[in-house]
């Protein structure tokens, strides 16, 4: 063996483990061999050398298929050099630069080179400032360029976010920990993969300063450090964590050492914790050795895996959580075991896998998340901290929307409509979507409606709305020209959606439709469109199935998976369909089962591989399962919404897959669904105040050519609707005309809902997104719903307008200095919590529910409450 001169502080077993690795990935990759590795023909520096081979290592598959050598080495390059720059650059050590620093992935973004881009940005603002204060002068930047919008699951990329101005959390977290990274702070993005006292999860930043990590809340700045929204709810998580991409020895917990990458628990530094050891044995009472330990938690109407451990010999997987309820489950060889685990129930538990048929009734229980907890008191920051940093939000609001006002408007999208005869209202939607990208957009629009009409603009339209802020004209004239020459004599709709559209699932969208047309033959391709089933035996012979990071499953593009031969089963199967729609074969994955298939005699068929778990190797047949509406249906029940409240799952290989259906759908009775024969449970849930779920199972069985009729139940809400205090009806508040009305003159006799609200934060958006989904039941009750939005926040380019879909009822109105809320609120949990801070009042001004910070599903529980309490207003007589 060859010693190596030390780089990075690497040991000689750390350089050998690298080495074997890099050469792993060169073999993996060797179809790809000169577009990635010939970068190390060049002059290299020892750090540039085992800095790349260092990412190369533990690089995804999808990340070997879709990208060059040379960004690679362009990005190391730049890294290595702002090390140099940085005044703390000597202070982060070795270990913390290689994990925190270099790597140049934070979620599934689309890479790009942009670490010089970010550095430029940022280095004059913060090279002066000690590394605490450039964290939060990071924050106030990200703030400038982009804020919080709730949007699909595809990440997009820290410029793509920049260019648009919003995004998910995810993606506002993926942004700061870029922008750090590109000033040489160490960070990471943290999250909680789905929260147990309401819907959804949560991402956030942490960042490392003079020896300790920092928490902060991406685009949302705070006047410092560990503050944020989230931290109240952080408190009551059930796992934060972080995945690295390499061999990571700590000192953090570690959930899971993969091959490939690590799994870092970070839950102990908010909340309290325990480690369950679960224990699992055969039918004998032997220790199984890699069984499948998932340790789920209600959210969505579903029983997701936050995490997902195999067991070692002794039979154990371990597991460090938050003190509330767990559904633990283990599987293998088709076998499984599940047990129910309450914060009460002891750390230590035992399961036999024994089970190969679910039950045939119901299962009623609930789960109980983590109890509320204070937080440690902070010194309270000086009037002048507090005036400086909401002068810095009014700043970094004043230049965000001054930088949306440079997006292509209405007027200019009709201009371009009527030049290229194109709808105007259709123009302007398309454009409105595109945001930063419109003038992208709009020069696609001009350089081919002309020649080709509406179908330039049809393509647009068939792509989601995320699509139109990052997608540009060499992939759009790719997919409209490609698609076109397929036309053939395919009915428009089925055209539109199967061939037309570029997207399958979601992955970045690139150009691959004339790639695709020019790698077969014609003989090839007039064999694929007699029987697609030649295609996927091709795939099937000559791709090679690679697992390696789950959440990049579905990420590849489908081009470089074709050219390196190997991919996830996902992104497989997205090759698979993209191949048919550039050959004229309309393809899709299943609505509900994600699965390829291929249209053919005017009937979807399963496009059915051999390799890997999904699809199943033996087509399965279908039946039908229609769901009843509940015989005793009490008036508090809620209206039956999928992933709201219910969803269905089957039962494959001792595990439950949920079938996707769209969030919310509710209309569940009207037609039956077309599903797989087999085993399957429903679960449905109602989500009391404090966050405990009622929770009930229902099994049931779908056969083959049948129909499985079954009834949708919920459990009893135990409705509680306390007093809680009076509202003060004398607050002055200001109407948008600037006139003064009373909080009495604006909330009448009959109950109403009060809302505080700070516009700019996540929270807020949230409830009234809710409010607007709910806009329907909430006008035709006709509650008056008060806005209360302070001065500060509504000079903030606030425009009241914009929310368009709230209710009728709805209105916003000031209050110079929020005197109006409520003493109570200044309760520590409420106080902690934040805006919004939301009141449903009876007739007699009496608080009958609050709810103060973030909670997913506010919106539901305060029409509930106001249903239950509302007293219709007498009409007034006319004299």
């Amino acid at each position: 063996m060859t010693l190596q001169t030390s780089v990075f502080s690497l040991d000689q077993q750390a350089m050998d483990h690298i080495e074997r690795k890099f050469r792993e990935k060169q073999l993996i990759a060797a179809a790809r061999s000169q577009e990635l590795f010939d970068i190390f023909q060049q002059k290299l520096t020892s750090e540039e050398t085992w800095a790349l081979k260092f990412l190369f290592a533990y690089m995804p598959v999808n990340d070997l298929a879709d990208y060059d050598g040379s960004l690679f080495l362009s990005h190391v390059r730049q890294t290595l050099d702002i090390r140099g720059r940085v005044p703390w650059g000597a202070r982060v050590h070795d270990h913390l630069f290689l994990h925190f620093v270099l790597p140049y992935r934070v979620n599934t973004e689309n890479i790009e080179d942009s670490r010089g881009i970010l550095y430029d940005e940022l280095a004059a603002r913060t090279s002066h400032l000690s590394m605490a204060d450039a964290i939060l002068e990071t924050n106030y930047w990200c703030h400038e360029k982009a804020n919080y919008t709730g949007s699909d699951l595809r990440t997009v990329s820290p410029l793509t976010m920049i260019r648009t101005a919003r995004g998910r959390c995810g993606e506002e977290s993926t942004l700061a920990v870029a922008a750090l990274r590109s000033i040489g702070i160490p960070a990471r993005q943290v999250y909680t993969p789905r929260w147990a006292h309401c819907d959804d999860n949560h991402a956030w930043v942490e960042a490392w300063a003079d020896g300790r990590w920092y928490y902060i809340g991406a685009c949302e700045p705070e006047a410092r450090l560990n503050q944020g929204w989230f931290s109240p709810p952080a408190r009551r998580a059930m796992l934060i964590n972080t995945r690295i991409f390499a061999n990571y020895s700590g000192p953090e917990d570690i959930t899971l050492a993969d091959e490939w990458f690590t799994e870092i628990n970070l839950l102990e530094g908010y909340a309290p914790t325990r480690t369950i050891t679960v224990h699992i044995k055969d039918e004998q009472g032997r220790p199984v050795d890699g069984a499948d330990v998932f340790f789920e938690l209600y959210n969505m109407a579903e029983f997701y895996p936050i995490a997902a451990l195999p067991t070692n010999a002794q039979g154990e997987a371990s597991f460090k959580t938050g003190f509330g309820d767990l559904m633990v489950r283990a599987v293998k060889d088709g076998k499984w075991a599940e047990k129910k685990i309450t914060a009460a129930g002891g750390e230590l538990i035992e399961l036999v896998l024994d089970q190969t048929e679910q039950p045939s009734d119901t299962a009623d229980f609930d789960m109980v998340p983590p109890p509320e907890l204070h937080g440690e008191a902070s010194d309270p920051l000086t009037d002048e901290m507090i005036l400086r940093h909401n002068r810095r939000l009014e700043e970094g609001t004043e230049i965000r929307s001054g930088y949306e006002q440079t997006f292509l408007d209405e007027a200019q999208a009709t201009k371009l409509a009527e030049a290229a005869g194109l709808p105007r209202e259709r123009v302007w939607d398309v454009l409105r979507k595109a945001r930063g990208n419109s003038r992208e957009i709009a020069a696609f629009l001009w350089e081919h409606s002309f020649q080709h009409g509406e179908w330039p603009l049809l393509l647009l339209e068939s792509m989601n709305e995320k699509d139109l802020t990052d997608t540009f004209r060499p992939a759009l004239d790719d997919h409209l020209i490609g698609s076109l020459s397929q036309r053939g004599e395919l009915p428009e709709d089925l055209f539109n959606r199967y061939i037309l559209c570029p997207r399958v699932l979601y992955e970045m969208i690139k150009p691959y439709k004339r790639f695709f047309q020019d790698m077969f033959t014609e003989e090839d391709v007039l064999s694929f469109r007699q029987d697609p089933t030649g295609l996927v035996r091709k795939i099937d012979a000559e791709w090679e199935i690679r697992e390696d990071l789950p959440n990049l499953r579905g990420k590849g593009n489908p081009v470089g998976t074709f050219k390196l031969k190997k991919g996830d089963r996902d992104s497989l199967d997205i090759l698979f369909v993209a191949i048919c729609r550039s050959l004229g074969i309309p393809a899709r994955l299943h609505p509900s089962e994600q699965k390829p298939q291929f249209m053919m005699g005017g009937s979807w068929q399963d496009a059915v591989f051999t390799q890997g778990w999904k699809p199943q190797t033996k087509k399965k047949d279908n039946g039908t399962l229609r769901l009843l509406p509940d015989a005793d249906l009490r008036a508090e029940s809620p209206a039956p919404s999928y992933s709201e409240n219910f969803t269905f799952a089957r039962l494959e290989n001792g595990s439950y897959k949920t079938l996707f259906y769209p969030y919310g759908n509710s209309d569940v009775f009207d037609q039956p669904f077309e599903v797989e024969e087999g085993s399957y449970r429903m679960t449905s849930g109602i989500r009391l105040k404090d966050g405990t779920v009622r929770v009930r199972f229902t099994y049931f069985t779908v056969r083959a050519g049948e129909q499985t009729d079954c009834s949708l139940t919920f459990r009893e809400p135990m409705l509680d609707i306390p007093v809680l205090g009076t509202m003060n009806r004398e607050s002055d508040l200001i109407m948008g005309n600037g006139t003064v009305k009373t909080m009495g003159d604006l909330i009448g006799t009959s109950g109403a809902i009060v809302a505080w609200l700070e516009p700019e934060r996540e929270p807020t958006k949230h409830l009234i997104r809710e409010i607007g989904e709910l806009a329907e039941p909430l006008t035709e009750l006709g509650a008056p719903i008060i806005f209360v939005v302070g001065d500060s926040e509504w000079a903030s380019s606030f425009d009241p307008g914009s929310y368009s879909k709230l209710p009728s009822c709805a209105m916003f109105v000031r209050d110079s200095s929020y005197a109006s809320i409520p003493c109570f609120i200044s309760k520590p949990s409420a106080s902690e919590a934040g805006f919004p801070h939301l009141f449903v009042l009876d007739g007699q001004d009496q608080i009958r529910y609050t709810a103060s910070g973030y909670k997913i599903g506010t919106g539901k529980e305060a029409l509930q409450i106001l249903t239950g309490i509302w007293q219709k207003p007498a009409k007034r007589s006319v004299t």
